[in-house]
């Protein structure tokens, strides 16, 4: 688990015991958020080349010859330890910077009412 230092890699839906070896089978973890310490939130999409290629010929099955996700971050094999390595690169290069961060959740929420009423 990352110490209380920024940037601080979350999952929008949790991370529990059974996730270390699911997230690792399945190859990928799309709900990835990194937040600043100003509290700037940025989504990430992690994924292995076998699930990427996977993800990518089904795509092209169904007519789109791409695949794309925010924050897409390419990894050997997608563990909680890979994943918070390559946040922490990353956010000392400067990748960050070229995000689009995230709208606060109340703001989130709003729009949804408004686009479901």
């Amino acid at each position: 688990m990352m110490d209380t230092d920024y940037p601080r890699l979350t999952f929008k839906y949790g991370w529990d015991d059974r996730d270390d070896e699911e997230t690792l089978m399945k190859g990928y973890r799309s709900d990835g958020i990194v937040q600043s310490s100003e509290g700037e939130r940025y989504p990430v999409y992690f994924i292995d080349p076998i699930r990427l290629q996977q993800d990518l010929e089904a795509e092209e099955e169904l007519g789109s010859a791409f695949l794309a996700q925010p924050g897409l971050i390419i990894l050997p094999e997608v563990t909680r330890e890979a994943m918070e390595n390559v946040v922490r690169q990353l956010w000392e290069q400067g990748y960050f910077e070229f995000l689009k961060p995230l709208k606060p959740e109340v703001e989130e929420a709003q729009e949804k009412t408004r686009a479901i009423a």
